[in-house]
């Protein structure tokens, strides 16, 4: 694009401005710092798993962090995407899209939470502004709890 020419988004497209378009397509999916963080004081704990990994074949999401023979589900949400009630301040620019947006990224949870549930997983979600340590700390409890042998009647 020369100097003197005005962006024009793609047809169909979200962008409101080129820099714009650039931002949001530099946010990752995954390996967020909040992420990585909980994954590696989990593993310092001697806890292994599986990364970006869907806990049902047939269900088309990934789980932040997954231990499958726990049954156990670990999301860490970011604010603005998931619509934390701390934290999630409507755009200025586009409110309409990106809200519509964040009401279905929430609505979509909701599903993917019910159906893991109905399937016997354990499903745990943070927020990325909570605490690693102690995020990390509940994943732990949670895991080796259902890993402990259950008493037979």
């Amino acid at each position: 694009m020369s100097e003197g020419e005005q962006w024009e988004p793609p047809p169909g497209s979200w962008a409101s401005s080129a820099a714009r378009r650039r931002n949001m397509q530099a946010i990752k999916a995954r390996d967020t710092k909040p992420e990585r963080r909980i994954r590696q004081l989990l593993h310092a704990q001697g806890l292994r798993y599986r990364v970006a990994a869907r806990p049902l074949a047939d269900l088309r999401r990934t789980a932040d962090i997954v231990f499958r023979p726990a049954k156990t589900a670990v999301f860490i949400d970011g604010c603005y995407w998931h619509g934390c009630p701390e934290h999630y301040v409507s755009p200025k620019t586009n409110p309409g899209y990106w809200s519509e947006k964040v009401a279905g990224n929430m609505a979509r949870d909701r599903d993917t939470d019910r159906r893991l549930t109905e399937a016997g997983w354990l499903v745990l979600r943070f927020w990325e502004h909570e605490d690693s340590a102690d995020c990390a700390d509940k994943v732990a409890a949670a895991v080796i709890a259902r890993r402990a042998p259950r008493p037979v009647h």
